[in-house]
């Protein structure tokens, strides 16, 4: 089979679509028929290896993890003798290693327990794909993180990407009156998913705008906590889920443990977390899209063959809504 490798840390050349053995799914293990997976910037992250202290967990000479892709969509092609939950033909969405490729196994690794649910009839592969970390991401950071309730102001900054996309839509399913943060020509799509009011950052300072919300999403960590106070209700909470591409990890930590510091001090407060992948949430993102309540939004499709330019795209920083990668079979 065809599968998206690379087998020492740095650049995007590095990627290399090449023919390997198709996997044998184990006792406890799904194999599936790839039909679209999703790239999320964990992915080219992680493939460039970054400073010293995180070559140590990934691998100091050559990556432990070697095949990227973590979002995942297709048709069972096989199962193990202990699964039980799953046949062969059904149509799924999840999480496993190695989804950039024609098959691929979901299975437990180290720091990410792959999941697997049903996929819902009216929601084509593509858009599940696109769902997994990006919609639990949204999801955890506002009902666990930020304790959304109906009625609250809330706002999302980088409403336009791949986790804003999903957290406008799941902000709005909880009842919540929602403000969008995005660039001019993101403007209309943030309002056609569902946002009440939309800032042009282009165009207004949000964090001088005068008004206050009960939780403030940061999906792109371009303000200080400072910044934000002056923007958050008295007991509001920032919940940031992402961060410059640009800022090395070493002071992206450093301003961390300074702003947490700070948040100690005052009413307001600050968390900081990385989406916790699990069966219960997967399947609350599956009900929510069969209900209608949260359509992804997809930006661009690449073959298989095309990964490098997938992942220079999403590294631009613009991507609007989410990137899907399909095979050629």
């Amino acid at each position: 089979m065809k599968a998206i490798v690379y087998q020492g840390f740095g650049s995007f050349d590095i990627l290399r679509c090449e023919e390997i053995d198709k996997p044998i799914p184990g006792d406890d293990e799904v194999l599936i028929k790839v039909r679209a997976a999703s790239v999320n910037p964990l992915d080219w992250k992680l493939m460039k290896g970054g400073p010293f202290i995180v070559r140590l967990l990934l691998g100091v000479g050559k990556p432990k993890i070697r095949r990227p892709g973590v979002d995942v969509a297709g048709q069972v092609e096989a199962v193990g003798r202990n699964v039980t939950q799953f046949k062969p033909g059904d149509n799924v969405f999840g999480t496993c290693r190695g989804a950039f490729a024609e098959y691929a196994t979901s299975r437990s690794v180290p720091g990410m327990k792959s999941v697997l649910v049903i996929k819902p009839v009216k929601v084509t592969f593509e858009q599940a794909a696109s769902a997994p970390v990006a919609a639990l991401t949204a999801l955890q950071g506002l009902r666990d993180k930020g304790r959304i309730q109906q009625g609250q102001r809330v706002l999302i900054n980088g409403a336009a990407g791949g986790v804003g996309t999903f957290a406008v839509q799941i902000a709005k399913s909880f009842g919540a009156n929602v403000t969008g943060v995005c660039s001019t020509s993101n403007v209309d799509m943030v309002r056609s998913i569902g946002a009440d009011q939309v800032i042009d950052y282009t165009q207004q300072d949000l964090t001088k705008s005068g008004h206050r919300y009960d939780i403030v999403l940061d999906c792109v960590g371009n303000h200080s906590f400072s910044e934000w106070r002056r923007v958050l209700n008295p007991k509001g909470i920032l919940v940031g889920v992402g961060a410059p591409a640009d800022v090395p990890l070493s002071r992206l930590l450093a301003g961390l443990i300074g702003e947490l510091v700070r948040s100690l001090l005052v009413s307001q407060k600050i968390a900081i977390f990385i989406a916790r992948v699990n069966q219960q949430d997967l399947t609350t993102v599956r009900e929510l899209m069969a209900a209608g309540k949260v359509t992804p939004v997809i930006d661009k499709r690449y073959r298989l063959s095309e990964a490098r330019e997938a992942f220079r795209y999403m590294e631009t920083g613009h991507a609007r809504g989410k990137v899907i990668i399909t095979p050629e079979y």
